[in-house]
């Protein structure tokens, strides 16, 4: 009985532990990912140039010295800001100012 209690515990443990890093997980839709990039267009915002030591990937933080935009788009579930580096859009948590998305 102990071992089966121990067994559901550590069970629980790991699978909220899952829920954790699903949740820093974006999934931009296609269609979602089209809208963005139009309105992206539309603002026409200058080009971001991120310090050296800073990578464009996913859960990079970007530094507060670095302007990030509002995203203003209809239908987003989430609010995310944005920036435009290298030509590709980037959404950021404007919470933690951690890189999502990056779209293409």
């Amino acid at each position: 009985m102990k071992t089966l209690v121990s067994s559901l515990l550590a069970a629980g443990i790991l699978a909220a532990g899952t829920g954790f890093a699903l949740a820093d997980t974006v999934v931009i839709a296609p269609a979602q990912q089209k809208v963005i990039h139009e309105y992206v267009i539309k603002q026409n915002p200058a080009p971001v140039v991120l310090p050296s030591d800073t990578a464009v990937e996913v859960g990079t933080v970007v530094p507060d010295t670095v302007e990030i935009r509002q995203l203003d788009v209809p239908d987003m579930q989430v609010q995310y800001d944005y920036m435009v580096v290298n030509g590709q859009t980037v959404l950021v948590d404007p919470q933690t100012r951690k890189i999502v998305e990056i779209i293409h």
